[in-house]
């Protein structure tokens, strides 16, 4: 998503996800903590349903909205951490997983030579 846009704008903004349909409205934005990016939205889904925390990148706003994507049940099934707090690194990575997100850069290979006592021959 473009990363000039005020989060604060999307508030409000209705939710459609990759085919058209109108999913929710944005309840909250949530910024990354080292970055203070825009990472995550809730969005409402129904007057009496409860929020489910889409990713913003790779959303985008399109005709005035905010276009999810992904497919509407995927987005709807998306796990519910509630509003109004701060998302621990655990409930992000849930929802990574969720959507089949890529986490970034690969994990580093094991330290094969972790344990040996430097000066040793020992291989």
């Amino acid at each position: 998503m473009q990363s000039d846009i005020d989060p604060r704008s999307l508030i409000g903004r209705k939710a459609f996800d990759r085919h058209g349909t109108k999913v929710g409205t944005v309840d909250e934005v949530y910024l990354d903590d080292a970055t203070g990016v825009p990472e995550w939205a809730a969005v409402r889904t129904g007057l009496f349903s409860r929020d489910a925390f889409v990713p913003l990148e790779p959303s985008e706003l399109v005709d005035g909205g905010l276009r999810i994507p992904f497919e509407r049940a995927l987005i709807r099934e998306a796990p519910d951490f509630g509003v109004g707090r701060h998302l621990s690194p655990e409930q992000e990575l849930q929802l990574y997983h969720h959507y089949g997100l890529d986490l970034g850069a690969p994990e580093p290979p094991p330290d094969r030579d972790f344990g040996r006592i430097a000066g040793t021959d020992d291989a």
